[in-house]
């Protein structure tokens, strides 16, 4: 039980810590610090999607023979249309964008504070339903997934959320909101993910014969965000450099984590 209730709030106190930097650093962070981060970020959620993801989720169909492929697939399939369908119709705001996204009717009624935190708890979402899912394989007693797997994955997505929760507080505080409340929106952010986690878990008993088709629906949804929010925010002006060298320090952290802990 110790495990999973670490597992669970790790990659939220991951978010809570990264926002926190707005207590610590200047007014506004550096352009290239932010690219690196959003890079590193983006590495870190590709790797776990998949090691930690997709590679299980074929691994778990091996009985299917050449089609162990499937179920991966079409979770995957699905992963990147919910988070396509969800970025249409939700008001957000991107932390280096100027123009919002979302319905028009709603981007003139809310403030570019809860747009900016709307958006990181879009990223938010699949990353707690991948924790859940892991660790519901976990408690189920499959032997795809061990402890230290599900642990690896929810450090990994902790340290992504670190450089996340700065991205997110430090703009707000920028925008002449108070470092308490920078603090506590970015770290808010983050709290959807132990609930969306702790809910997946509470009906593994339905889900458990989907595991397949959900981590790859939890990898599709974060290979979206990486490839239509993250590089493309990282890469603008064409300034790649920092963005390459973060993804690769990123990427590497998470692939040796998660072969090192699995």
């Amino acid at each position: 039980m110790s495990v999973t209730f670490w597992g669970l709030l790790i990659p939220f106190l991951g978010t809570a810590l990264g926002s926190a930097c707005v207590f610590f650093m200047k007014r506004e962070m550096r352009d290239g610090i932010q690219r690196a981060l959003l890079g590193f970020a983006a590495g870190v959620m590709i790797a776990a999607s998949v090691w930690s993801l997709l590679i299980p989720a074929m691994d778990m169909s091996a009985s299917l023979g050449k089609l162990a492929f499937f179920p991966a697939l079409t979770g995957f399939a699905l992963g990147v249309g919910f988070l396509f369908l969800l970025d249409r119709i939700t008001p957000h705001l991107h932390a280096m964008a100027e123009n919002p996204e979302g319905p028009k009717s709603s981007v003139n009624k809310i403030s570019r504070t809860m747009m900016l935190v709307f958006a990181v708890t879009l990223h938010n979402i699949p990353e707690g339903m991948a924790v859940g899912v892991v660790f519901a394989s976990f408690l189920s007693g499959g032997q795809s997934i061990s402890s230290a797997d599900a642990l690896a994955l929810s450090l990994g997505i902790a340290i992504q959320n670190f450089p996340e929760g700065a991205i997110i507080s430090m703009p707000l505080r920028s925008e002449g909101n108070g470092k308490a409340k920078a603090f506590v929106y970015g770290a808010l952010s983050g709290a959807v993910e132990p609930v969306a986690a702790v809910i997946t878990i509470l009906l593994t008993s339905l889900v458990l014969p989907f595991l397949p088709y959900l981590l790859a629906f939890a990898a599709g949804a974060m290979v979206y965000v990486v490839v239509e929010e993250l590089i493309p925010e990282a890469t603008r002006d064409e300034k790649t450099d920092i963005c390459t060298i973060g993804f690769a320090i990123g990427f590497a952290l998470m692939m040796v984590l998660d072969v090192a802990l699995g």
